[in-house]
């Protein structure tokens, strides 16, 4: 498999699950546009084939000049990765606009405005790719997380829209949905939950790991892999799908 020629953004690219995703597709010859708000980590994570782009997914103006100027130096974004995203919990009561608001505005805008700035080359190719990095979240209701679960519901409805509007064409919609993966996220949110639940950061991080149906955390390098498969032959006819990598069904 090669992906020489092609070229890749995708959001949220300095760490976790969006830098394995990188790795794996620069390993595969892929240019690849990694963005995010840290310029300093995603200098650290820049390498062969990986490129830096400090862009906050949050702010339209900065996605549709982010992604001109990625298209201006390498080409069409021919595979489309939204990762960029904020996964915190609270309960619907104490859930004021604000909060509501900035899961969304992280989560569904900007994987809107990025798909939406990229198909805008995408669609005069051949050829192209989007792969939304959902969750488990997107596929039933997470406890005590109802503004998270409902910005993943929304992407993955976003991606089999797309995948209808595009049948037929060399263009193919997919989301991923891992459960919980070993990133910062898990480390931040054993915080969270310990704090709300009462209990020491190890049993939350357990209480996260025991969510999974394998009983370990989920290695991000796996999530990268069944994004790998996606952009590779003999993927052309999955399309409009959401991908469990949770361990077991969910």
């Amino acid at each position: 498999m090669t992906l020489d020629g092609k070229h890749a953004l995708i959001t949220g690219g300095g760490s976790g699950i969006g830098l394995a995703v990188a790795r794996a597709l620069a390993g595969a010859g892929a240019e690849v546009t990694i963005t995010g708000r840290r310029a300093a980590v995603l200098e650290a994570a820049a390498g062969p084939g990986l490129h830096p782009l400090v862009m906050d997914v949050t702010e339209e103006k900065q996605v549709v000049a982010g992604v001109a100027a990625a298209v201006a130096a390498r080409g069409p974004v021919q595979i489309c990765i939204p990762n960029a995203g904020i996964a915190e919990g609270r309960a619907l009561h104490r859930t004021d606009a604000a909060f509501w608001r900035g899961i969304m505005a992280t989560n569904l805008d900007g994987a809107f405005y990025t798909m939406r700035e990229c198909l805008k080359d995408m669609r005069k190719t051949d050829w192209g790719r989007t792969i939304a990095i959902s969750s488990i979240a997107g596929l039933k209701g997470l406890k005590g997380a109802p503004a998270y679960t409902a910005s993943k519901h929304g992407m993955i409805g976003l991606i089999r829209a797309l995948s209808e509007d595009y049948l037929g064409t060399g263009l193919t919609f997919n989301a991923v949905c891992p459960g919980y993966v070993d990133t910062e996220i898990v480390t931040r949110n054993a915080t969270a939950i310990a704090a709300r639940a009462g209990v020491s950061e190890t049993q939350a991080r357990a209480m996260m790991v025991e969510a999974n149906r394998h009983n370990r955390l989920i290695a991000p390098e796996e999530v990268a892999q069944a994004v790998l498969w996606l952009c590779g032959p003999g993927s052309e006819s999955v399309n409009g799908q959401a991908i469990e990598i949770a361990g077991g069904q969910v």
